[in-house]
């Protein structure tokens, strides 16, 4: 098989992770690969926000477990954490930081690396402590929040393949 083509098969979200950061140069590579990821007419309108800095990570973790009623980590111990913004002035912005997300899945698994897509991005940074938070590291304008992408090195066993549901498919 392919390599890349089982590379795709084999990727799973992973929910457990060592607090060790990966390396800058893998974060970096995974971070390229987010950003070679195809957009509608090349306008580019996603971004990613790489949060490294302990602090940033548990206070963005703890809003994250506030929406969600949560009151473990919803980021899994991963000391990483890959924020995905959409530009709201382009249209296609929003579906192209989800390819975003999806080439960074894939080159943090070809890495690696554990990488889990995480929810409520969106509600998070609809709050206005957190379109300031954007604002206070330089981050202008009107984006909204795609995901948050868990990175790390994963603390127990690789997930086991879930079945793919049948009848999915439809030749036409």
């Amino acid at each position: 098989m392919n390599e890349f083509l089982k590379l795709i098969e084999e990727r799973r979200s992973v929910k457990g992770y060592l607090p060790d950061m990966p390396k800058k140069e893998d974060i970096d590579l995974v971070i390229k690969a987010g950003l070679e990821a195809a957009s509608g007419r090349n306008m580019q309108g996603a971004i990613i926000v790489a949060i490294t800095d302990k602090a940033e990570r548990d206070r963005l973790s703890g809003a994250n477990a506030a929406i969600l009623g949560a009151k473990s980590d919803p980021f899994y111990g991963a000391p990483c954490v890959l924020v995905v913004l959409a530009n709201k002035a382009i249209r296609t912005s929003i579906y192209d930081g989800s390819l975003m997300l999806g080439n960074m899945m894939l080159a943090a698994h070809a890495l690696g690396l554990g990488s889990c897509w995480i929810h409520r991005a969106r509600e998070t940074f609809e709050l206005p402590e957190w379109k300031e938070w954007l604002r206070s590291h330089g981050i202008e304008g009107e984006y909204e929040g795609v995901g948050n992408l868990v990175l790390g090195y994963r603390s127990g066993d690789y997930p086991a393949e879930k079945p793919r549901l049948p009848g999915r498919v439809y030749y036409i």
